[in-house]
């Protein structure tokens, strides 16, 4: 492998085992939730009563009250959505459970991402007005609508925020604001989706007519029966997967395996070639996530939603092949820009002088790609970076992948406030963020970036590492091993998927439509002869020679063909 100042370093996880794990787990699972932090059996039991109560999360009792008059009295209701996956699911599961729950008036709007930008706008509120709302809920987006609920507030139309981006100084006018990243709000679970969000709302009106209303059919619905969304939402926008959240996402998949979830995320898995029995939160995150982003990002995020709202599978068939047929064009429109990007970024590349941020921008750029573009180039370089599309108007349109250590969202507030106007407005997490800059301001704001990324990024932030729970004894090399393993998660953001490294010798290698490397390889230590696939290595962050001895990271995972089950590694990095 060639050697640059890319090059990762290999580390392995050495937790601790507790006394207090069940000595009766295989060994390698107590290995690898040691490495995870996991210290007491009770943060392994994933039941639905293990998850933080609602009466914890601020206002969201308020809301409650609030959604719970409405259904009563049946006022029009509108859902507020944003346009990915998070904001997709989110629509979907409060559509969904509040027609359950008896409501019949009941109507959603997204934003469209080209022509309406992002949240909740004046001219979104203007427009549910018209179509009679009277109560505006916002999911997965309201935090910094400060516009929006002003003009809802001068309509007479109620808004209640269902948000988990952060807040900024202020708060809008809203009647009620269920986000766990208020500032006063002590919710422990700060992780939460938005549609993580949505669904403590709804525990929290079941409970309202439990207590006040136990005759009305809300009070029995049984809200767990919409975590397969939660889960989906969940894992697609790639929130950390602290208890609370390994807990929702561990419920949705269950009922996902046992086919009790909606017609459209089976048929997403199908035309992704997932058997829905065997999936994992991976699945989730790779083939039903970027199908339902798909249509925000080329189309209109519309169809998302009704894939997830068909009534039956056949219409929700029909829905899923044309996201997918979408989700291939981005992939296709991604590949491009990623060359037009690397041309962007050669020559400072060769120079050696790549800065602590990247900052790329092409007038050819399609706006709903930006977010994937930066993604790769960020693991790619392994820094933060932020990619601009151009918009109908006088503006760039920018999102932001940052890595551990940088707070990209916080980082965007220093800049705003060192020099007024660089932004236009901005809004995000700690590790993605979205931005508009004005064209006239780019020369400028790139300098200012500049600056502040200097002042906030060590050296030491930039330094990819690859981490390992370590090696594995031959004997665990074995099918029982990695069945174990596929059901010890959910894993995902901050829970990470386990990883194995090792030496092993080659024994044989081919090429798979010339771009996959299928091994068998032995350990150097002795034991049995492995299969072992390395995707997509044209692209990998490492160069494939004909190596006699290889270290190998990887994952161990169960292949099943023709009915017949084997353990395989699935090849990470090879040194």
């Amino acid at each position: 492998m060639s050697s640059s100042p890319l090059t990762p370093q290999l580390q392995r996880r050495s937790g601790s085992i507790s006394e207090h794990l069940d000595p009766s787990l295989p060994s390698i699972l107590r290995r690898i939730y040691a490495n995870r932090g996991v210290t007491t059996m009770q943060e392994l039991d994933l039941s639905a009563r293990g998850l933080v109560h609602f009466q914890q999360l601020k206002d969201c009792e308020r809301a409650a009250e609030i959604v719970a008059a409405a259904i009563e009295q049946q006022r029009k209701i509108c859902i507020c959505g944003d346009f990915d996956a998070d904001g997709a699911t989110s629509v979907a599961l409060l559509m969904s459970a509040l027609r359950a729950m008896g409501a019949t008036q009941l109507m959603y709007l997204v934003p469209n991402r080209f022509a309406d930008g992002y949240g909740l706008s004046p001219g979104l509120v203007d427009y549910a007005q018209q179509q009679g709302a009277e109560l505006l809920i916002t999911v997965d987006n309201g935090i910094s609508s400060f516009a929006g609920v002003e003009r809802a507030n001068q309509l007479g139309l109620q808004v209640i925020i269902t948000d988990h981006h952060l807040q900024g100084a202020q708060l809008p006018a809203a009647a009620a604001i269920v986000n766990p990243n208020r500032l006063d709000c002590a919710f422990p679970s700060k992780s939460l989706a938005g549609v993580g969000v949505a669904f403590y709302l709804l525990l929290a009106v079941r409970a309202w007519f439990r207590q006040h209303r136990p005759e009305h059919p809300a009070a029995n619905i049984n809200i767990a029966d919409f975590l397969d969304l939660v889960a989906v939402g969940s894992v697609a926008d790639v929130v950390p997967l602290d208890y609370n959240n390994r807990i929702l996402v561990q419920q949705g998949l269950g009922r996902i395996r046992e086919g009790r979830c909606r017609p459209g995320i089976l048929a997403l898995l199908e035309v992704a070639g997932r058997d829905y029995r065997q999936i994992s939160a991976a699945d989730l995150g790779f083939a039903v996530g970027p199908r339902i982003n798909a249509a925000g990002r080329l189309d209109d995020i519309q169809m998302g939603i009704e894939c997830l709202l068909a009534p039956d599978l056949q219409q929700a068939r029909m829905i899923a092949l044309r996201l997918d047929e979408l989700n291939r064009q981005r992939r296709q429109i991604e590949v491009d820009m990623q060359a037009d990007a690397e041309r962007c970024l050669a020559q400072l590349r060769l120079q050696d002088q790549l800065p602590p941020i990247l900052t790329v921008q092409d007038e050819s750029f399609h706006q709903g790609v930006i977010g994937i573009l930066a993604g790769r180039l960020k693991e790619q370089y392994y820094r933060p970076v932020m990619v601009f599309a151009p918009t109908d108007g006088d503006e760039l349109k920018g999102s932001c992948r940052s890595v551990t250590g940088v707070h990209i969202r916080d980082l965007l507030a220093q800049v705003a406030s060192e020099a007024p106007g660089v932004i236009s407005r901005f809004g995000g997490h700690a590790m993605a963020a979205g931005l508009s800059v004005p064209r006239a301001a780019w020369t400028e704001f790139n300098a200012v970036l500049q600056r502040v990324a200097a002042d906030w990024i060590d050296a030491s932030d930039l330094s990819r590492v690859i981490w390992s729970d370590g090696e594995l004894d031959s004997h665990e090399l074995s099918l029982q091993s990695a069945q174990a393993l596929h059901r010890a998660g959910p894993f995902g953001q901050d829970f990470p998927a386990p990883v194995f490294d090792g030496q092993f010798r080659v024994v044989d290698r081919r090429w798979l439509k010339d771009v996959h490397l299928k091994l068998q390889i032995q350990p150097i230590a002795g034991g049995p002869t492995l299969d072992a696939i390395a995707f997509n290595v044209p692209r990998a962050a490492w160069e494939w020679r004909e190596q006699r001895e290889i270290h190998l990271v990887y994952r161990l995972d169960v292949n099943e063909f023709r009915g017949n089950q084997s353990v395989q590694l699935m090849v990470e990095h090879i040194f």
